[in-house]
């Protein structure tokens, strides 16, 4: 079954209702220091270099009007009026970003729990929202349907409409009002809390106004439209640019914003914003704020990341993403280096999964993944989105660099789970030996402190200010390896990272453990 692709639209999620500032302010001031203006001197070209030189011309002609194009595609946004049940939503993990519109209450979270716990915004809640209180949950839920509103827009003629998953989680009913004032029933078809969007059908003739996808995206600088409903107010048109592209905002592996600076506050979240052609280019979803109106910094869904989820819930009604199962990182300047790298690009394995696909493939700790059929890995953040736009049970082919040797990798991608423990931090304070200055911490045997088990060094010590701290490391921490040597004593250690001194690096590789996780820094090979 085929449709016409969404057209996206600017949509401010305000990430947290009083968020206090993640505004970054910068003026430039410059000054003229001990020179007095009879002191300069203003070079004139000479008369035949004036009469040759090619006039400049503006690289910017004029302003855009965009009252062509307001009309055409401000009939295909509506306001979403939603009655929340507050246990659906506290239920699901509520995706709520507080920007749709719902009116501030009292209702503090039980011991600080992080209801977006799970969700692309528990970063946000984290950083902005403790003890303030859940907008959609008065009394502390006292089983009332709360109302919230948000913005949306149709991609089809017969009702099929793209929002925020926040917007519409734990509906117990779903309105929208069309740019013509006529209310319609709506129902939710599916939703992908990760990405934040949601597909709802309206019911009504079949004959809605629906707008397109953008077949490109924007680039920086590009003039966009936003169409929404802030703070209820109804069909609201602003005007900026693209600030910036692939916006990475801590919300989730799937990171991978536009930013824009039209205007966007509470109650556009779903809302789409549009490119000079029309065409939607991306669905808001989040705002920078200290005060919860917009300040110029607002984040929206591209359209491909739209184009391949809405499809998939509208088939199905969930989307299934799939699993490569190894744990990574980035592969920092330090990291490359103490791995004989060219250059700092990929995902660094941590540790592959026990039973993983990844494992069954034979990826291991250590190994850099560098492209997916044949396609440049960036960074550890890339490598999750590209898996993560794949479906279960996929065949994908990996290039990986082990032990300095490039090889590729055949791999059946698994089902992501749906549920993913974070391992607790074990801290220690019993006294290790001292490696001195040059790497800042104590250490002990494993096998000398209960519940740390046999293998590697336990850090019991770390001072803030030394390099053991610069790249991470935290007491309670095991230290595995360092290259490929197996770490237990502290012999062990000083002798790895000899070696890597002796190779010509200045970094060593050390594999080293956090709680139940597995992660790798670079060590100075000078603290041997």
């Amino acid at each position: 079954m085929t449709y016409p692709s969404p057209a996206p639209r600017e949509t401010p999620l305000r990430r947290s209702r009083r968020a206090r500032g993640l505004v970054a302010s910068a003026s430039a001031l410059a000054l003229l220091v001990g020179i007095g203006l009879a002191e300069l001197t203003y070079a004139v070209p000479s008369p035949s270099l004036a009469q040759t030189a090619e006039p400049s011309q503006p690289l910017v002609q004029g302003l855009p009007n965009f009252t062509a194009l307001v009309e055409h595609v401000k009939p295909a946004v509506f306001s979403v009026q939603v009655d929340i049940d507050p246990t659906a939503r506290m239920a699901q993990n509520d995706t709520d970003n507080d920007d749709d519109g719902d009116q501030p209450q009292q209702s503090p979270f039980p011991n600080g729990q992080n209801p977006f716990k799970g969700t692309p915004f528990e970063h946000f809640f984290d950083n902005f929202g403790k003890g303030q209180g859940h907008p959609n949950i008065p009394n502390g839920g006292n089983g009332q349907l709360v109302k919230a509103l948000g913005s949306g827009f149709f991609i089809t003629a017969d009702g099929y409409a793209v929002t925020n998953n926040h917007v519409v989680d734990g509906a117990a009913k779903v309105a929208v009002v069309t740019d013509d004032g006529k209310t319609h029933t709506a129902k939710v078809i599916g939703t992908d809390p990760k990405t934040d969007l949601a597909l709802i059908k309206v019911e009504g003739k079949g004959n809605f106004p629906f707008v397109k996808m953008a077949a490109t995206m924007p680039k920086i600088g590009d003039w966009v439209v936003a169409v929404g409903n802030p703070f209820g107010l109804g069909g609201t048109v602003t005007a900026g640019i693209v600030s910036a592209e692939n916006r990475d905002i801590g919300s989730g592996p799937y990171d991978d914003f536009i930013q824009i600076d039209a205007a966007v506050n509470r109650g556009n979240s779903g809302g789409p914003t549009f490119n000079l052609n029309g065409e939607v280019i991306g669905v808001n979803t989040a705002i920078f704020s200290p005060s919860g109106g917009s300040v110029g910094i607002a984040f929206a869904i591209p359209t491909t990341t739209v184009q391949s989820v809405i499809p998939v819930l509208r088939d199905k009604g969930h989307l299934d993403r799939a699993w490569l199962g190894v744990q990574i990182q980035p592969v920092t300047e330090d990291i490359a280096q103490s791995l004989g790298l060219d250059e700092a690009k990929g995902a660094l394995v941590d540790e592959p999964q026990s039973g993983s696909p990844g494992e069954k493939a034979g990826i291991k700790a250590g190994d850099v993944i560098t492209k997916v059929d044949g396609k440049q890995v960036a960074d550890a953040r890339d490598l999750a989105r590209i898996i993560g736009s794949m479906a279960p049970d996929t065949k994908t082919d990996l290039t990986v660099i082990h032990a300095g040797k490039e090889s590729n990798v055949r791999v059946t991608l698994g089902a992501l789970p749906d549920d993913t423990k974070q391992p607790q931090l074990t801290r220690t304070n019993q006294k290790g030996e001292s490696l001195g200055s040059k790497l800042g911490l104590s250490v002990a045997p494993a096998s000398s402190i209960a519940g740390k088990g046999s293998d590697g060094l336990v850090v019991v010590e770390v001072d803030p200010s030394g390099p053991a701290a610069d790249v991470g490391i935290r007491q309670g921490d095991v230290i595995l390896k360092v290259g490929e040597q197996d770490i237990h004593t502290v012999q062990d250690l000083r002798k790895a990272l000899s070696n890597a001194k002796a190779q010509g690096r200045s970094k060593a590789l050390a594999l080293v453990k956090t709680g139940n996780s597995e992660h790798y820094v670079a060590l100075p090979a000078a603290a041997a």
